[in-house]
């Protein structure tokens, strides 16, 4: 699961990092609690040109009669993915990278009391995350939406939860993007246990 996270790399930055082509309609940054329907950053590519561009955070299939119409799907399993209706043809054809500076989880204690965490990479390097888009049309509105491919947590993680992000080493962008053939699927592991580091502290 992966309902709120932080963004604090500058557009610039993020658009030199992923080698992209920043759109001229961002989201401003820094962000410390990007929510669900927020518009956030994405990195798309059709092989020859990558680019930075702006999605609603909260996938929203192509029956949907309206945004709200159905379940707000902000995370797609990925041990189901390829399975499920409204995201199997995503999966395959249009994948996205989602930069994020940590991501939060939250813990209930014995008392009821709820533990946020911050969860980011040990050094503080942006992370990319697994995501998957869509457009959608209804009338005059048209929306491109997009969700945080999650898997199983690994080890170092289950002690807050049982799931987390797909991140995407920056050695495979090329691979989750397209731009290198086929084999994405085997990028929908857990990250490393030595990859994050955990404090305690709630979105700001």
């Amino acid at each position: 699961m992966c309902g709120r996270f932080a963004i604090t790399l500058p557009n610039d930055a993020m658009a030199q990092l992923f080698a992209a082509r920043p759109a001229n309609d961002l989201p401003d940054v820094p962000n410390r609690n990007v929510r669900p329907t927020d518009q956030i950053h994405t990195v798309i590519s059709d092989a020859t040109d990558r680019r930075l561009a702006p999605m609603r955070w909260g996938f929203v299939p192509v029956w949907y009669k309206a945004l709200n119409d159905g379940p707000l799907l902000i995370n797609a399993r990925a041990e189901t993915i390829a399975e499920k209706p409204a995201f199997s043809e995503a999966c395959r054809a249009r994948r996205c990278l989602i930069p994020i500076s940590g991501f939060y989880e939250w813990t209930t204690g014995a008392d009821g009391k709820k533990q946020p965490w911050y969860i980011a990479a040990q050094d503080d390097a942006p992370l990319a995350l697994a995501g998957i888009w869509q457009d959608w049309t209804r009338g005059e509105a048209s929306v491109r939406s997009c969700a945080i491919v999650t898997t199983a947590a690994n080890e170092a993680l289950k002690h807050i939860h049982h799931r987390m992000p797909v991140i995407v080493d920056a050695a495979d962008w090329p691979l989750w993007l397209g731009e290198a053939g086929k084999g994405a699927a085997t990028l929908m592991r857990p990250a490393t246990d030595g990859l994050l580091k955990f404090e305690a502290r709630a979105p700001e």
